[in-house]
């Protein structure tokens, strides 16, 4: 399949190589020859020009940082609409449900399907990162081939935008879950319990979690909170506007949210 992509930095650069190594034409967007070198070691066609990775291909994949920056290349850009009549594309970016369904508004002769992953780099080389998708029927089983390359699984969970809702709330989760953390290493010093061994030693418990072993292997919550905060803050911060547009709040776990978001 021809391939055009937008955004192979940190998670995308894998992708792009897997994409690669499934034996796909890949076409990625580098700006300076730094970048395009980059991307020829992986395999991938160096393009220079927004034009030449929608045109002719049959899917965009766009991994950018920010849902601002989709927005930026898809509404307020020219990628989706130099798209051939079609094709599909794919937002791997976490952002708010409403971007994916404005582009899939405006842009009908296109599919949009989102796409948000679960999981870092190292899950992406190894094929086996989690894909929170939305789009109809037919337009994520064009695709599947192409999600199929770096995703395991890949769950469709409905209409455009089902992906990123999906998402949203399990980035809430995984923040309150990381605040809770947080709270109890915070009661066992009041306790008088050193942090390593109180976390070590609750991950033997039924207390154990998939992000207290990740707390544990980081040394300690704050050293953890410092390595994902970024990422959490962002994500955090769609849940609360989106959350917020519908009349609504977080609730109980609003509290524990803020003890895994840096201040």
């Amino acid at each position: 399949m021809r391939i055009g992509f937008v955004g192979a930095g940190r998670m995308g650069a894998p992708m792009v190589r897997r994409l690669v190594e499934a034996g796909h034409q890949v076409r990625v967007l580098g700006r300076s020859g730094e970048q395009r070198a980059a991307l020829r070691e992986l395999g991938a066609q160096p393009v220079a020009d927004i034009a030449e990775v929608s045109g002719g291909a049959d899917a965009v994949v766009v991994c950018v940082f920010t849902d601002d920056q989709v927005r930026q290349l898809c509404l307020d850009g020219d990628l989706v609409a130099a798209m051939r009549p079609g094709a599909t594309l794919v937002l791997h970016t976490t952002g708010n449900p409403e971007t994916a369904q404005s582009i899939s508004e405006r842009f009908d002769h296109v599919a949009v399907v989102d796409a948000p992953v679960s999981g870092g780099p190292h899950d992406i080389a190894a094929g086996r990162v989690t894909l929170f998708v939305g789009g109809t029927d037919d337009a994520v089983e064009r695709i599947s081939t192409v999600l199929a390359a770096y995703g395991d699984p890949i769950l469709h969970a409905g209409r455009t935008g089902s992906g990123q809702l999906v998402k949203l709330v399990n980035n809430t989760l995984f923040a309150a879950q990381i605040g809770l953390v947080a709270e109890g290493v915070r009661l066992g010093s009041r306790l008088g319990v050193d942090e390593g061994p109180l976390l070590n030693a609750l991950t033997h418990g039924s207390a154990q979690s998939r992000v207290l072993s990740m707390i544990a292997s980081a040394g300690s919550a704050d050293a953890f909170i410092a390595a994902v905060g970024e990422f959490i803050g962002k994500d955090v911060a769609v849940v609360r506007n989106t959350v917020a547009e519908l009349g609504g709040d977080l609730g109980k776990l609003e509290p524990l949210v803020d003890s895994a978001v840096p201040t």
